[in-house]
C-alpha cells in the first residue's frame, strides 16, 4: 500500500493526541513539517491549540471517514486502571477500539501505523490485565499490518517522566500529605524512567523510517532505578522529604485493594500484579538520552 509519507507536508491523525505524551508528540511533528490532527473526547486536553493541528471528534463509528486524507495514523490511547477489577475495560480500550481504528484506517486508505504499547506488555505472560492487554494490541496490529500491507511500529516505553506526569507528579503530591513517613508497596520493584521529550522523538522520526517497519521498539532512559529511590528522590526534590518505608507483600496486597476503591484509583490490584515484573529493558538495549535527574527538578521543585 502506497504510504504517501513522501507527501508536503505529510498528514498524521493522532489518536489520543490531547494527552500527556500527545502534546509532546504533536510539537515533534510539526517541527518536522507534518500536518496532524487530534482526534480526542477532549480537545485542547493538556496542551493549547497549535498551528497546523486540527481537532478532530472521537466518533469510533465514523473513523474510516475522519481518517480519509491522512497517511498515517498514530494511537495513544490507554488507560492504567479500570471501574472494575476483571479485564474487560482494558480489553475493549487497548485491544477492540484499536483494532477498530486500524481497520478503519485501512478503508481510509492509511497505509502507516504507530502503535504505543508498553514496556512488559506480554498477551501471555503478563502479571496483570493491562499487560497482557497492551500484549494483545501489539500483537494483533502487527499480525494486522502485515496481512493488509500496513507498515506497523510499536513503542514500548517504560515508565515516562517530565512536566505534566502523573508518575513522578503522583509522588510528590501524596508525599506532601504523608506524615513524616511514605508506605511504599512493592519497594524493589525496577524502572527504567524514560523522558517524553525522547519518547516523542523517536516515534517522530519513526514516521518515514524504513528500518522500523514492523518493528517492536523498547524505550528505556539511561538508568534503572527501584520504586524505592524514585519516590524518595521525588519526595525530596519536590521538597517533601520523607522516610519511605517499604511495606511487606502481605501489606501492599492490602494497601492495592484498599486504595483501589479511593478516588482517582492511586493504587489497584492490577497495579500491584503489574509491578511483580521489572519494568526495564533487556540488556544491550539502545538507551534514550535525558536523565531523570536533569529534568525531574524544572518541574518538581517548584511545588510549594
Amino acid at each position: 500500500m502506497d504510504t504517501k509519507l513522501h507527501e508536503t507536508p505529510p498528514a498524521v491523525v493522532i489518536l489520543g493526541g490531547s494527552g500527556f505524551v500527545g502534546g509532546h508528540l504533536v510539537t515533534a511533528l510539526l517541527d518536522r513539517g507534518c500536518r496532524v490532527a487530534i482526534v480526542s473526547r477532549t480537545p485542547q486536553g493538556q496542551h493549547p491549540i497549535q498551528a497546523g493541528v486540527q481537532w478532530l471528534p472521537f466518533k469510533p463509528d465514523h473513523f474510516s471517514e475522519l481518517f480519509k486524507g491522512y497517511c498515517a495514523l498514530v494511537n495513544l490511547i490507554g488507560i492504567l486502571n479500570e471501574p472494575t477489577h476483571n479485564g474487560r475495560t482494558f480489553e475493549q480500550v487497548h485491544v477492540d477500539l484499536v483494532m477498530q481504528a486500524l481497520d478503519a484506517a485501512r478503508q481510509a486508505g492509511i497505509g502507516r501505523y504507530l502503535h504505543m504499547s508498553a514496556l512488559g506488555a506480554d498477551e501471555h505472560k503478563g502479571t496483570s490485565y493491562y499487560q497482557r492487554s497492551k500484549g494483545r494490541a501489539e500483537n494483533r496490529v502487527h499480525a494486522y499490518g502485515r496481512e493488509h500491507g500496513i507498515q506497523v511500529t510499536s513503542f514500548r516505553p517504560s515508565v515516562i517522566f517530565g512536566p505534566g506526569d502523573s508518575f513522578l507528579n503522583r509522588f510528590a503530591q501524596l508525599a506532601r500529605l504523608m506524615p513524616g513517613f511514605f508506605p511504599l508497596a512493592c519497594p524493589d520493584a525496577r524502572f527504567a524512567p524514560v523522558c517524553v521529550t525522547d519518547v516523542a522523538r523517536v516515534m517522530a522520526d519513526a514516521l518515514n523510517d524504513p528500518a522500523t517497519y514492523d518493528q517492536h521498539i523498547d524505550l528505556c532512559g539511561p538508568a534503572d532505578y527501584s520504586l524505592r529511590e524514585i519516590v524518595d528522590y521525588t519526595a525530596r526534590t519536590a521538597g517533601h522529604p520523607r522516610t519511605v518505608i517499604g511495606l511487606p507483600d502481605w501489606a501492599a496486597r492490602l494497601q492495592a485493594r484498599l486504595l483501589e476503591y479511593a478516588p482517582g484509583k492511586p493504587f489497584t490490584r492490577d497495579n500491584y500484579q503489574s509491578l511483580q515484573v521489572a519494568n526495564v529493558c533487556p540488556p544491550g538495549t539502545p538507551r534514550q538520552p535525558t536523565r531523570l535527574e536533569d529534568i525531574a527538578p524544572t518541574y518538581l521543585g517548584k511545588r510549594a
